[in-house]
């Protein structure tokens, strides 16, 4: 069966996000602030929710954030097509800029989809981070 992507509400994804991203901490750790304010999209496979993201638009740019896979669906291919239909929605609607906050050790990960590394960095939970960002001529 083909990938389903389809705009989910913000309490889907934080299973998703809580397994991949923050397994030690409560759920609650993974819900953003203004999680009701975003656009949330998942990934489908036969019916089941694998991959999911957030995107956050503000003066002509787009966040994404917390976009997780299930690990035993990693490295399939199945993120990168959310990823690029993220991509294709913000060059759509014509934003100046998409961006992340990119852990550092996936930062080659998302390089392979032209964005590139600022000097902006931080630590969060003991995880080093990059900025990374895309912008559309």
């Amino acid at each position: 069966m083909q990938p389903k992507i389809t705009e989910i509400t913000p309490d889907k994804t934080l299973p998703i996000r809580h397994e991949v991203m923050w397994p030690d901490r409560p759920i609650d750790y993974v819900e953003l602030p203004n999680d009701d304010q975003g656009q949330h999209f998942g990934l489908f496979i036969n019916g089941q929710l694998i991959s999911v993201t957030s995107l956050f638009i503000e003066n002509q740019q787009a966040q994404f954030r917390k976009f997780a896979t299930l690990n035993e669906h990693q490295g399939q291919g199945y993120g990168s097509l959310l990823l690029k239909h993220v991509f294709r929605l913000a060059e759509q609607q014509q934003f100046k800029r998409i961006w992340c906050n990119a852990r550092m050790d996936k930062s080659s990960y998302y390089a392979k989809f032209g964005m590139k590394l600022t000097d902006n960095t931080f630590n969060k939970g003991g995880i080093d981070y990059v900025i990374m960002e895309k912008t559309f001529d």
